[in-house]
C-alpha cells in the first residue's frame, strides 16, 4: 500500500471521528458535511504535498 493511500486511510478516520463527534453534539448536517469536505479536502492536499516525489534532475 502506497505512502498516499495510508495517508488517506488516517484523513478518513480523523473525519469519521469529528462527524461522529458532531452528530452526538447536534451540531446542523449542513455543518458536518461542510466541514468534511473541507478536511477532504484538506487531507488529499496534504497527501499530495507529502508523498509527491521529486523531479529528477536534468
Amino acid at each position: 500500500m502506497s505512502s498516499f493511500a495510508i495517508y488517506l486511510i488516517g484523513m478518513i478516520i480523523i473525519i469519521g471521528g469529528l462527524v461522529y463527534v458532531a452528530v452526538m453534539m447536534h451540531v446542523p448536517n449542513q455543518w458536518i458535511v461542510a466541514g468534511a469536505v473541507v478536511l477532504l479536502g484538506a487531507g488529499i492536499l496534504g497527501a499530495v504535498t507529502k508523498t509527491r516525489r521529486k523531479d529528477p534532475p536534468e
